[in-house]
């Protein structure tokens, strides 16, 4: 899992992001995209997906009936993401905006579900707070929050994580510029960004999580 750091290197080719993803994954992501979907998404539910990329959670939300409108600010990214829709006949609706542009995208209380599956570890700390507290105003009382991410495993297993993750973050930032790197603490900001019932799914080791929690 620790490999995601290259997920840098992905977005620069979008048309080879499906592909590096589930090669890195080692085929588990879809599964992912699916638990995101069973949580978040139902007949008429309004969902909102952030950092879509390709608009994997998007259609996986679609496909069981949500009203999804999804967000991401890399315009070829959100290209593909079209494409795939429009060759499945899925209504989805798209927008080019940052995690920090959901208050210029969707009023106060008009959303069911804000999910984000591999967005939040493109973001420092500060910005994770901001969107966690902007999506809860977005979200109706009892409006379900699902962030899914790398994360560190914990004990042991975490120093070793940093050890094989450092050399491939070294190599992706020398590409890009930038890195990503494992979200840290993310069931605290959630909560403190005044979700109730927050609960992590750990997966693969512990190097993914999966975060839920409801607006009260």
């Amino acid at each position: 899992m620790s490999s995601f750091v290259w997920m840098k290197v992905l977005e620069s080719t979008p048309k080879r992001y499906d592909r590096g993803v589930r090669m890195l994954s080692r085929g588990r992501i879809a599964a992912v995209y699916e638990r995101i979907a069973e949580i978040a998404a139902a007949p008429g539910r309004r969902v909102l997906d952030v950092g879509t990329g390709t608009g994997a959670v998007a259609l996986a939300c679609a496909a069981r009936g949500a009203d999804v409108m999804a967000i991401d600010i890399d315009a070829g990214m959100l290209e593909m993401a079209r494409q795939k829709a429009d060759s499945r006949r899925t209504d989805i609706q798209w927008k080019q905006a940052s995690a920090a542009e959901i208050e210029d995208v969707v009023p106060e209380r008009s959303l069911d579900a804000v999910v984000s599956c591999l967005a939040f570890s493109e973001l420092s700390q500060d910005e994770q707070s901001y969107a966690l507290r902007v999506a809860r105003t977005r979200l109706v009382p009892g409006g379900v929050l699902v962030i899914a991410d790398e994360a560190k495993p914990e004990g042991a297993r975490g120093a070793l994580h940093e050890l094989a993750r450092l050399p491939l973050a070294a190599a992706t930032y020398l590409l890009t510029q930038t890195t990503t790197r494992p979200v840290k603490g993310l069931v605290e900001r959630v909560r403190e960004a005044g979700f109730v019932d927050v609960r992590e799914e750990r997966r693969w080791g512990g190097s993914f999580v999966i975060v839920e929690g409801r607006a009260p």
